[in-house]
């Protein structure tokens, strides 16, 4: 099967519109979703290759090492021309007891990243992100020449930001040129639309996590749902799936007719919304199992048309779900 591609910034790869987030597949962990089977994990991975999916974005501290390790494991055997791009990122640490640190410094990428190609089971990793700005207050200016020198090494192809600000991406755009940002955005979350901006205007590619919220966009959640997570899952206390959970699924329930029209899931219009913002790349779409796959693919070549978008801004507007400004 063969999927729409973009352009992915500057550098010399096409990315497919959609792409596979192995955040779940980690297990259980400070910031899990709960248990997880790594069988369905490596299903739905290769089901997503076989739809045409060419790109994987996973983190060292997803499962605290696992997700990289199972993303290792769906991939083998998958001859080379077929491999899809694999992302991951750094600059999140952890210790014996699990507890995550957000560390950015030399000596702590450099072993991150060694960590992640070991567990990958790769030569070079096509992308290299740091995960969260670092507790410590260190200056974007160090740890971003650091991943300077590890693309000119040639450990990895190309470099990005991930959940960093405009006034950062800027700092850093003046050590070396920033190949993408990854920020959180979903018709709810429409917070990082001045980060969007501002790749747009600097030819750096845009990977949006959690399109789909999380999965209160996909026309399958509930307040039933909601109320029956499992204590270890991080969504059971967060804003977006209690306080604000009512005009979330208020949203959701709006692009329901929108899908009727296109033939397709609300999670199909929920993502295809996000990457018809204005220099969005691409969107990263989690899945535990292959069905989960098979709902989410169509949006790579589903086009919204502008009644559809003028119908989600209104009902953006009606529902007072999320934050930031509608399309």
């Amino acid at each position: 099967m063969t999927l729409p591609t973009s352009r992915f910034g500057t550098t010399d790869m096409r990315i497919t519109r959609v792409g596979f987030g192995a955040w779940a597949v980690g297990g259980r962990w400070q910031h899990g979703w709960g248990q997880q089977d790594d069988a369905d994990s490596i299903a739905a991975i290769r089901r997503a290759v076989e739809r045409g999916v060419n790109w994987i974005d996973t983190a060292a501290v997803y499962g605290l090492g696992h997700s990289e390790e199972v993303v290792a494991r769906a991939l083998d055997g998958i001859p080379e021309a077929d491999r899809p791009f694999v992302f991951t990122k750094g600059g999140e640490v952890w210790d014996d007891a699990g507890r995550v640190s957000k560390v950015a410094t030399s000596e702590s990428l450099r072993r991150e990243v060694e960590a992640s190609l070991r567990r990958l089971r790769v030569e070079r990793i096509d992308l290299y992100q740091v995960h969260q700005t670092p507790e410590a207050g260190n200056p974007v200016e160090e740890y971003w020449q650091v991943m300077a020198d590890l693309k000119a090494e040639g450990k990895v192809r190309a470099i990005g930001l991930s959940n960093h600000d405009t006034a950062r991406l800027a700092a850093a755009e003046r050590v070396a040129h920033v190949d993408s940002l990854q920020p959180p955005f979903s018709a709810i979350n429409r917070s990082q639309a001045a980060e969007i901006a501002w790749c747009a205007a600097n030819d750096t590619a845009v990977i949006v996590y959690s399109p789909m919220q999380s999965g209160l966009l996909t026309g399958a959640f509930s307040a039933e749902r909601a109320a029956s997570l499992p204590a270890d899952d991080w969504r059971r206390t967060a804003p977006d799936f209690t306080t604000g959970l009512a005009a979330n699924l208020a949203l959701a329930e709006a692009l329901r007719p929108i899908a009727d029209r296109h033939g397709v899931g609300q999670g199909a219009v929920a993502i295809a919304w996000a990457l018809a913002w204005p220099g969005v790349t691409g969107a990263i779409v989690g899945a535990r199992r292959p069905s989960q796959v098979d709902g989410w693919t169509p949006a790579a070549a589903l086009t919204l048309a502008q009644d559809d978008l003028d119908a989600i801004t209104t009902a953006i507007r009606t529902t007072g779900a999320g934050q930031g400004p509608p399309l």
